[in-house]
């Protein structure tokens, strides 16, 4: 279990054991990436459930997303800002790795938070005013886009070593394949909308790899959580999708 519960720290703030530095440890952890992506869909599913009962829809919206960026330490949507600020920046390849790597947020990156979150606000408040409870895309959505993590991985790498290099070379084909068996299984129980937002998600993921090989010549850590933060929204909008 400690790859689990390295997974669990590395991905959430949820309290799990302090291990020591396993060498490819993170990427071993990897086949547990969507089981907690499904304990986050469950936390904020139970939540979406008891807030319902004492607030109207569009605070249950904002407080349940306050959760979903707490639970996971705004770690995803720093890659959102990052990418913002790097990735349309009009500029070499080489500059762009630079802004990507700086601490500091520019222009795109607010904008780019501002509407990422309030999207997401709006998307749950949508689907809470169809449904009260909105259990389906609050599961799907955070264990199908921490599943897309791994073939992202898999994309040549805009930088030769550190963090992203040594998880990208420890993903071995077993990993892969387990890690995928979870999202096909959700998937078989969230009826043709299910279906259809996972492949929205799997379009917004190729998405961002293409725009990263053509801006830096591959991808980053950073392209990983926009990659999760794409998918999860592209997940809860077809779910609003009103036919």
């Amino acid at each position: 279990m400690r790859f689990f519960w390295l997974a669990l720290s590395f991905l959430t703030t949820l309290p799990a054991p302090q291990l020591p530095y396993i060498p490819g440890g993170l990427s071993r952890s990897a086949v547990w990436f969507p089981l907690v992506g499904m304990i986050i869909g469950g936390i904020l599913g139970a939540a979406s459930w008891g807030l319902h009962l004492i607030f109207p829809p569009a605070i249950t919206a904002v407080l349940i997303t306050t959760l979903w960026i707490m639970l996971t330490g705004g770690l995803h949507l720093d890659g959102v800002a990052d990418c913002c600020d790097g990735l349309l920046a009009s500029t070499s390849a080489e500059k762009r790795l630079e802004i990507l790597r700086d601490p500091r947020n520019g222009t795109f990156a607010v904008l780019g938070l501002i509407l990422f979150v309030a999207l997401k606000i709006t998307a749950v408040f949508t689907l809470l005013q169809q449904n009260n409870v909105v259990i389906i895309p609050l599961l799907l959505a955070p264990t199908v886009a921490r599943w897309l993590i791994l073939p992202t991985a898999k994309q040549p790498l805009a930088r030769g070593s550190g963090m992203g290099n040594e998880f990208a070379q420890g993903l071995t084909a077993r990993i892969l394949g387990t890690a995928v068996l979870l999202p096909i299984f959700i998937t078989i129980y969230s009826g043709w909308q299910g279906v259809i937002a996972i492949l929205c998600a799997h379009l917004t993921t190729w998405w961002w790899i293409h725009f990263a090989k053509k801006r830096i010549g591959g991808v980053t850590g950073d392209v990983y959580g926009a990659v999760v933060e794409t998918a999860e929204l592209a997940i809860l909008l077809t779910f609003c999708i009103q036919l």
